[in-house]
């Protein structure tokens, strides 16, 4: 018996507010484990739970949706790696002062934080900015894109945990206690 699997050739595109982020076509698995993995220390690091950010320091959640941008840009094709970890340095009043490339890492921001530093009410800013939900959002896509459709398992401690199911449980007997014998089984 033969059997034949296709591979990707074709980019995938994601398509936010009408800006293209290009993804590769195939993504080797344990390369995309291993950026999994790193993103979840980070997140866990930090003790930050995407599920409840009202109780996490706004730091940590920069640097934890920081996180999350440099795992979806290790996904993409350079070009749009780049684009996405961009950053510019702005004044209070909006203005840039400055334009970083930050190639990810958790380290990659030192430059632009260094100058934010320099001026009190400067910030740094994405140039590609999105709504956190749509960052999360992509997060997803590319998982069931390159994990199977389900999140990749690690030993992290801090998986989430199975939903109880709703409702009261019934009393009634189930399909198989009701059934009968079949003799000679």
């Amino acid at each position: 018996m033969r059997k034949s699997f296709a591979l990707n050739t074709e980019p995938h595109v994601a398509d936010v507010g009408g800006t293209e982020l290009k993804f590769e076509p195939e993504v080797m698995g344990d390369e995309f484990l291993d950026a999994y993995a790193e993103m979840r220390e980070g997140q866990e690091a930090k003790g930050v739970d995407l599920d409840n950010l009202g109780d996490a320091n706004p730091a940590d959640v920069r640097r934890v949706v920081r996180s999350l941008r440099v795992f979806l840009a290790r996904q993409m094709l350079p070009e749009s790696a780049a684009d996405f970890l961009r950053v510019n340095v702005i004044d209070a009043t909006g203005t840039v002062l400055a334009t970083f490339d930050d190639q990810g890492g958790p380290d990659g921001l030192a430059e632009a934080e260094a100058f934010a530093a320099e001026e009190p009410g400067r910030r740094i800013v994405d140039v590609l900015r999105f709504p956190t939900r749509v960052v999360v959002e992509l997060l997803e896509w590319v998982v069931e894109l390159y994990g199977g459709g389900d999140r990749p398992t690690t030993s992290s401690s801090a998986s989430a945990t199975t939903s109880r199911p709703s409702g009261k449980r019934g009393t009634a007997a189930s399909p198989s206690k009701a059934s009968t014998r079949t003799p000679g089984r």
